[in-house]
């Protein structure tokens, strides 16, 4: 404890100074407040979300008419859209900056970003994070990958074009098309920035959790928030490096000529000398990352879900420990199922079998938390606020998503669905949608936490309805253009006659997708205008049992006022038979819930289960509890 003692009286010490010091400067923009720092996280992210998701319109455009002429194109887009029409090279342009935004810009760094910080001190009752400075450098390194990624659309050459996934050889050879010149150099320089970014968060967020939480807060009493901020937090330290490793080497093959991805290209009618390399070498250092980052994207949305689903059904979560164990089980898993994604590079059929038995076995963990949700869910005295709405969207959005990665798993299946829209299909609904639903919920759940205000629900239940209905219209039908075998990234399905038939289906989903993007309008309205016209939070308003809704409304450096306080129980005691609220706080000890305290609540200590006993014993009435 003498650790977390020094660290209050410093902080109380900050508190009693600080507020004569603090400038615009030290408070809003180089805050070391872990609130603050959430904050700058949330709205760069939902900055970087509503950019990916005006380009993801632009070349949604594209596939709905891709014969007709927009002179607005030409207006916003310059020479890339010459006469109206988008062209191929900065379609594919387009596709690659949604990619890279929505993944490592929006779902991981807006998600993890904001709510790890804003919820690990305050969950485990922490004055601030291990480390504020370190807490801050991350933001603004995360904050400079946007600036460099963004400032690739205004260089001659245009944005890096070989897809999020950048294979060799069109990033490694620069003369491959316009967009694997400056444009690619800028996003390997961007990406690096993100990876030390994340590498410096996930060091604090563990740091924190292991070393900072309060008295009697011990791993089993943890919100299942804060489990899952810690396995996202070590598989990205875990994984991230080995990103960059790999654009270390590509940064070698495009400047330094040496080929490590490079062998055999032939360009027009000039053969490059590279001799040696392989293309296959960049998919597996890439999905070695790229794995256990769609998990790094989903599971923090999965703990928020299990918080937000507990307390507005006013029920303890299904299966605590189960939960904990299948957020450790897809931790540990995720690390072997990367080959998935290359069933079709020529792998051996025999480590084919292996990825596929794994990549099954993941799948395990993953409904044990949607069972877990459901039986949560069922019969509970449910509150349907906005943000409850979202947590049970991506509840459906897992299934309907998770299912068809049952078939992309299976390796003699994918070979034909590998790289058609069914791909598309799928990761947009169990990764995109399922992560997008899960930072909503929590925005809405802890938007009173973060400014002290209250959002409008019925703007919230407006922005919920019409986005759900949008995403599964976006998303559903993609699945038939994969079953069909039309591939992903084509910029015009005029050319094969095959495709021609999917055109109608193109034109839906791009009405469906515009408004899925009109709807965001109602979101960004509420929340913009409930940070500064928004009703006054009370301290509680959920009713609800961690930690962070026992500090004051108004933030402080330090988070509490005077003493850190102790945690009795775990933070799932909601309906608790025999006691008259239906929920009990973290905080309150069992000494005075005598009425409702159960066997197991003592964890085999003796005494307390004598006291508890003799009171039983004194007060026979209380022997009905349930």
């Amino acid at each position: 404890m003498s650790t977390i003692a020094l660290h209050d009286e410093h902080n109380h010490d900050h508190a009693d100074h600080g507020h004569h010091k603090e400038t615009l400067i030290s408070k809003y923009i180089f805050s070391m407040d872990h609130k603050m720092i959430a904050k700058q996280f949330l709205i760069t992210g939902i900055i970087m979300a509503v950019i990916a998701m005006g380009l993801s319109i632009l070349f949604r455009i594209q596939l709905a008419w891709p014969d007709k002429n927009f002179p607005f194109l030409e207006t916003f887009l310059g020479k890339w859209a010459e006469g109206g029409r988008i062209k191929p090279d900065f379609y594919l342009a387009l596709v690659t900056i949604h990619g890279t935004i929505m993944v490592f810009f929006v779902l991981t760094a807006g998600l993890s970003g904001t709510f790890s910080n804003l919820l690990i001190p305050l969950q485990i009752g922490a004055r601030d994070m291990a480390s504020p400075f370190l807490n801050m450098l991350s933001y603004w390194f995360f904050f400079m990958a946007c600036v460099i990624m963004m400032s690739s659309f205004f260089i001659q050459t245009g944005p890096a074009s070989g897809g999020w996934t950048v294979y060799p050889p069109l990033s490694v050879v620069a003369k491959a098309m316009p967009g694997s010149g400056m444009g690619m150099t800028l996003w390997l320089v961007s990406m690096v920035l993100f990876v030390a970014s994340s590498l410096m968060g996930g060091i604090n967020y563990v740091s924190t959790i292991l070393n900072m939480r309060t008295k009697g807060m011990d791993l089993w009493k943890m919100p299942l928030t804060i489990w899952a901020f810690f396995l996202t937090a070590i598989l990205g330290i875990l994984s991230f490096p080995v990103l960059v490793a790999g654009v270390v080497l590509m940064v070698f093959d495009r400047s330094f000529g040496t080929s490590f991805y490079l062998s055999d290209i032939v360009m027009g009618t000039d053969i490059l000398p590279n001799e040696g390399g392989s293309p296959i070498l960049w998919q597996h250092l890439f999905w070695f990352l790229g794995h256990p980052e769609v998990y790094i994207v989903i599971m923090p949305a999965l703990g928020i879900s299990s918080e937000v689903i507990s307390v507005n059904s006013r029920k303890p979560i299904f299966g605590y420990h189960a939960m904990v164990y299948s957020l450790i089980g897809i931790t540990v898993l995720s690390f072997i199922v990367w080959g998935h994604h290359m069933f079709v590079t020529g792998m051996n059929p025999l480590l084919g079998g292996v990825f596929m038995i794994t990549t099954l076995i993941i799948a395990v963990p993953s409904a044990v938390k949607t069972f877990n949700y459901l039986a949560t869910l069922w019969r509970g005295n449910i509150r349907f606020t906005p943000a409850m709405l979202f947590a049970i969207g991506l509840v459906s959005f897992f299934i309907s998503g998770g299912l068809t990665g049952i078939f992309l798993g299976n390796a003699s299946l994918d070979i034909n669905l590998h790289d058609t829209y069914f791909v598309v299909a799928h990761f947009h609904l169990v990764m995109g949608s399922a992560a997008i639903f899960g930072m909503l919920a929590g925005v809405y759940h802890w938007f009173p936490k973060m400014f002290g205000k209250m959002m409008n629900a019925k703007l919230g239940y407006l922005h919920f309805w019409l986005t759900f209905i949008a995403a599964y219209l976006v998303f559903f039908p993609l699945h038939f253009l994969g079953l069909d075998g039309v591939p992903r990234r084509y910029y015009a399905f005029t050319e094969f006659e095959f495709m021609k038939k999917w055109l109608t289906v193109n034109v839906f989903v791009t009405w469906a997708a515009i408004m899925a993007a009109l709807a965001q309008v109602a979101f960004l309205f509420n929340f913009f205008y409930s940070i500064f016209k928004g009703k006054v939070a009370p301290q509680n308003p959920w009713e609800s049992n961690t930690l962070e809704w026992t500090a004051p409304v108004e933030h402080l450096h330090g988070n509490w006022p005077g003493e850190i306080p102790t945690v009795y129980r775990w933070p799932y005691d909601y309906s608790k038979p025999g006691h008259d609220a239906d929920f009990i706080p973290q905080t309150v000890p069992f000494s005075q819930t005598m009425s409702s305290n159960l066997p197991h609540d003592f964890e085999g200590n003796a005494e307390a289960e004598k006291i508890q006993q003799d009171w039983e014993l004194a007060n026979p009435v209380a022997e009905n509890k349930g």
